[in-house]
């Protein structure tokens, strides 16, 4: 009894201590600071990931917690934090500040004070500042700023740059 359990300690030693691939996906994550967390930046998270102060991951489904969480890839999760950076979204994101690089699609805030998007497609950004490159969906803050709009903002300030007239509208602005 004793030989086997010592046996299969070993074989778990050995999995966890196995070098991390690009493509490699793992359940939990628990980070520090990166580089200081269980698995490398490179490896996906499927289920959870608590980042204490500083968590990097390739992508991330599920749910995802810390002070300041950044996922390389896409996020498909929820994420609660101080600083959430991706990307691209698929989920939702509830920091203070909610950055995604890429495609997205879900929500940002409600109680951010920054929101940045580069392209977003059926989506929905609430916050003080919310802003985006292309936007499709609902923008609700005290300023909103976009190039392109397909949509509602509403704000005290709402700035659609592409617009040769009415750039620049208070309260309600749309595009459909």
């Amino acid at each position: 009894m004793r030989k086997s359990t010592i046996a299969v300690l070993i074989v778990i030693a050995g999995l966890a201590a196995a070098p991390a691939t690009a493509q490699e996906t793992k359940p939990i994550q628990l980070s520090l600071w990166d580089p200081v967390q269980i698995h490398k930046n490179t490896t996906s998270v499927k289920g959870f990931r608590f980042n204490l102060l500083y968590g990097v991951n390739d992508n991330m489904t599920g749910v995802d917690i810390g002070l300041v969480n950044r996922t390389t890839g896409r996020l498909a999760a929820f994420q609660i934090g101080f600083v959430g950076m991706t990307g691209e979204l698929r989920g939702w994101q509830l920091n203070l500040v909610n950055i995604s690089n890429g495609a997205t699609a879900g929500l940002q805030g409600p109680d951010a004070v920054y929101n940045s998007a580069v392209t977003m497609t059926g989506g929905v950004q609430i916050g003080l500042v919310n802003r985006a490159e292309s936007f499709s969906g609902l923008q609700l803050g005290l300023i909103n700023v976009t190039d392109t709009l397909d949509g509602l903002q509403i704000a005290l300030l709402n700035v659609v740059g592409s617009r040769e007239k009415w750039k620049y509208l208070p309260i309600v602005s749309w595009s459909f």
